[in-house]
């Protein structure tokens, strides 16, 4: 079996390259592992990496070595091969995924990394793109896909990025006009957002549905009605506590494998921290899943009660 760690250097609030570096060498090193590091230079290329290493047909562990948008990529680039397996080497702002373990700490220490187990997860297929953990349309893509410019900052990393982020595109504008077609159902009007959830976090700690499981076949979606500014924070305050069943008449939970949402003109999609743009937006479960390793002993479908929070 043959090691590939891919590192993001943009990914997180500072380049840590050289720190990712030392500990591979140190660590495979000393284990005589068959290991190659690999440097993205730009965006896309953790993906092209990824299925480079992939279409060798040899078995590999791929390591992502940055954050959710490091992952997305070399999830991307391993989707529908079955004889390679992908991870997060955390070291990104938020690391969004991995919260759904009970130690996603565990997931910055190579040595446990080494020692794993393996689960096979669904995958979000996002018109011509995979996203493994969160997707979303409207004011929550905006702000998602905006944390980039904040995150680099002092102090405005992890969650206050996102804050900053929040409190720019609300003054910008809430909501907007879509036709959603779920379920046989034909939504048509102004929303603040919708998500798409296969993962449980994204957004720095953002909770919306604390029992989507990646693992179910289904996909997770709220549509959040068109709410004003002085009503915002409060729902959102719900809503990322995974409290959407106190605000019935303003978000609605479905479950399903297909969804479409067809937009007035091209809009920001947020694809696990990502930004796309399109005016018609197609949702669907992924024929393709992905093999993911974590560290043993780990439990992955943690459920955190919202009454916890």
């Amino acid at each position: 079996m043959k090691h590939l760690f891919i590192i993001n250097p943009a990914a997180g609030s500072r380049d840590r390259t050289k720190a990712y570096t030392e500990q591979i060498r140190s660590i495979c090193g000393a284990r005589g592992l068959d290991y190659s590091i690999k440097v993205s230079a730009a965006p896309g290329e953790c993906r092209r990496l990824a299925q480079d290493a992939a279409r060798t047909g040899e078995e590999y562990r791929i390591y992502a070595c940055g954050g959710d948008g490091t992952l997305n990529e070399v999830v991307s680039g391993a989707a529908g091969y079955e004889h390679v397996a992908v991870t997060a080497f955390a070291g990104g702002s938020g690391n969004d995924f991995v919260r759904m373990f009970d130690r996603p700490e565990a997931f910055g220490e190579l040595e446990q990394l080494l020692d794993c187990e393996e689960v096979r997860f669904d995958l979000i297929r996002c018109n011509e793109d995979y996203s493994l953990n969160i997707c979303s349309v409207g004011l929550d893509a905006r702000i998602g896909t905006d944390v980039s410019r904040y995150k680099r900052i002092p102090l405005l990393q992890g969650f206050r990025a996102y804050a900053a982020s929040t409190v720019v595109n609300t003054i910008k504008g809430i909501a907007e006009h879509y036709i959603i077609e779920i379920n046989g159902e034909r939504i048509d009007g102004e929303k603040t957002m919708v998500c798409v959830c296969n993962g449980q976090f994204y957004g720095g700690g953002f909770n919306p549905v604390p029992d989507a499981d990646p693992t179910d076949g289904l996909m997770d979606v709220l549509v959040v009605e068109k709410v004003s500014r002085l009503k915002v924070a409060q729902v959102v305050g719900k809503y990322k506590k995974g409290r959407y069943q106190d605000y019935p008449h303003l978000i609605r939970h479905f479950r399903t494998n297909r969804m479409r949402i067809i937009c007035d003109r091209p809009t920001p999609i947020n694809l696990d921290g990502e930004l796309r743009t399109a005016q018609t937006v197609e949702f669907s479960v992924a024929d393709e899943k992905i093999r993911f390793f974590y560290p043993k002993g780990l439990v992955w479908n943690r459920k955190i009660p919202a009454e916890a929070k």
